[in-house]
């Protein structure tokens, strides 16, 4: 027997019903779409930097429901402070969250969101020097998201080929170098140089400099309490030893190299040394890389006094912050969050050796598997040497060209040392106009 037809009330009712729920759920879809945001991330296309800190801006839009676009900047310290400096001193809301170096937190800090309030708790997780470092007149104006330090990338296949030890010194290196460079140019390999590096007139040959000098016991440029401490022997003899590689064991080329441009002549297998920052070592390792499973990491040479003369290793590395002119500052907050996170760290960590800021991983098996020179950094990071950026404060940038304009005046030949160090003083010393 057929079942009963239900009546035409009760069909109506039904379809009234159904009707709801399709207006309810479209007006759930267009509610949480008119919710979502886009998010504009400007990251550095530094080696593997581009392509990870999209994939963890896109984890986070899947998750949230938002969008993320990221912009493109300057791989040059420099150049991308002076956009950064640009755009938030017109108040432009085009970037919500900000990559930005170790040093420019005191320099960009009335533009940056103090983001203590949401993410303050997290920040015992990191590296307390970095913490402090982003906290400005009690504000935590940007979380930790890496640490760098300069490093000494060497071919271990060239030091065995020719029975050479790694070198400790400065002087050793510069003879190692030399003498494989010799030795490789005469059995035919006319392209290969001994040491690459950093020589641009851009931050990043501050931080070669400072390297230089500190491990000559030349100090900081400027000490801790403020005085300007650069003019001295030891420094220029730091800065005449550099210049004297220029065209002998480095290619002229050099001073306009920056990180990649370093890293592209050492990853072709064109140079038996180099200094650059633990990014490169994932890059040097690669399956496409010529030098893969041929390359050591040391900390960076010590001075000509050594064991007295310690070696240096200047402290960089990435933090990330919120702009104040942002349209979705706490959509922006929760990108940061989830970038810094221990499991996004450790992503980062494995694929492309950025080293965490949270020292908890330092010990974490998966890290150490993926980046075994964490344990050759250790050593180095008892040497760190800080810009001086806290206390020249605001006019770090300033202290920070003069520093490495007047460096690369001495390297391109232009002053010996002693007149190098002295311009530098002087220049600072203009700069600090009587106080910091």
């Amino acid at each position: 027997m057929a079942a009963p037809r239900p009546s035409r009330a009760r069909r109506a009712g039904r379809a009234g019903r159904a009707v709801a729920v399709v207006t309810a759920l479209a007006t759930l879809m267009l509610a949480q779409a008119a919710s979502a945001a886009t998010l504009r991330i400007a990251c550095s296309a530094l080696g593997q930097e581009r392509v990870l800190c999209e994939q963890g801006a896109r984890a986070w839009a899947a998750e949230t429901g938002h969008t993320v676009d990221l912009v493109a900047i300057p791989n040059s310290a420099t150049e991308r402070l002076g956009l950064y400096q640009q755009l938030l001193s017109a108040g432009a809301g085009d970037i919500d969250v900000l990559q930005i170096d170790v040093v420019w937190p005191g320099l960009l800090a009335e533009h940056l969101v103090d983001l203590g309030p949401v993410l303050g708790g997290q920040a015992g997780d990191h590296l307390g020097a970095l913490v402090a470092n982003n906290t400005v007149d009690g504000r935590l104006v940007a979380m930790p998201w890496f640490i760098d330090m300069g490093l000494l990338y060497y071919r271990a296949d060239l030091l065995d080929a020719h029975g050479l030890d790694v070198p400790e010194t400065w002087a050793e290196l510069t003879e190692t170098a030399r003498a494989i460079q010799e030795a490789e140019r005469a059995a035919g390999n006319s392209d290969l140089w001994g040491f690459v590096w950093q020589g641009r007139a851009y931050e990043g040959l501050t931080c070669n400099a400072l390297e230089w000098i500190a491990s000559h016991g030349g100090g900081t440029v400027v000490a801790p309490d403020g005085a300007i401490t650069v003019d001295t022997p030891q420094a220029a003899a730091a800065l005449d030893r550099a210049a004297g590689w220029v065209g002998t064991i480095s290619p002229p080329g050099v001073l306009n190299y920056a990180e990649e441009e370093a890293r592209g002549l050492f990853q072709a297998g064109n140079a038996a040394f180099m200094r650059n920052w633990p990014y490169a070592w994932a890059l040097a390792q690669g399956d496409d890389s010529p030098v893969r499973g041929k390359v050591g990491v040391v900390p960076l040479p010590a001075g000509p006094a050594a064991p007295d003369d310690q070696p240096a290793a200047t402290l960089g590395g990435a933090q990330l912050a919120v702009s104040r002119y942002s349209a979705h500052v706490n959509e922006a907050i929760d990108l940061v969050r989830h970038l810094t996170s221990a499991e996004e760290q450790t992503r980062r960590a494995v694929q492309g050796s950025f080293n965490p800021s949270r020292p908890a991983l330092y010990t974490a098996p998966e890290v150490l598997s993926a980046v075994p020179i964490l344990v050759d950094m250790r050593p180095a990071l008892d040497y760190a040497v800080a810009r001086p950026s806290t206390v020249t404060g605001t006019r770090y940038n300033q202290v920070s060209t003069a520093i490495f304009t007047g460096v690369h005046r001495v390297l391109s030949g232009q002053a010996d040392g002693a007149a190098g160090v002295a311009a530098i003083a002087a220049r600072v010393q203009r700069i600090k106009r009587g106080g910091w």
